[in-house]
């Protein structure tokens, strides 16, 4: 059965860091394609950054560009999401998903994704 499972929230400080994990297990196929999403109180399910099986393409939301990095770790089959200056406005819920592919623009739609976790709350704020 596919899993997703998200780790890592919290609460923050402005100016703050975390470090959000996505593990995955009973994937029957190789191409494990991961994204991160976010989704804030009242607005739009938010793409902020996806990374490739062998994690050696990667991209980013504008508005997340230079203050969040996205690695993985195929052996633990854990992707990481470290995000450093935070600010309030990236106070959201944070979803990891999977795809069977992987293209630069993915990020940009949900639809692209298949299967979900079920999110971790970050909440910047002091």
């Amino acid at each position: 059965q596919l899993q997703l499972v998200e780790s890592g929230g919290g609460l923050v400080q402005p100016g703050g860091s975390l470090r959000l994990s996505c593990t995955f297990s009973g994937f029957s196929w190789d191409y494990v394609a991961i994204g991160w999403f976010r989704q804030a109180p009242g607005k739009e399910r938010e793409g902020i950054s996806c990374i490739n099986n062998d994690g050696d393409r990667t991209s980013y939301a504008d508005s997340v560009k230079g203050r969040f990095t996205i690695s993985r770790d195929n052996a633990k089959k854990t992707v990481y999401l470290q995000m450093n200056n935070l600010k309030p406005e990236d106070t959201a819920v944070y979803s990891c998903a999977h795809s069977r592919y992987y293209t630069q623009s993915m990020c940009t739609s949900d639809k692209n994704f298949a299967s979900w976790g079920q999110g971790t709350q970050v909440t910047v704020s002091s």
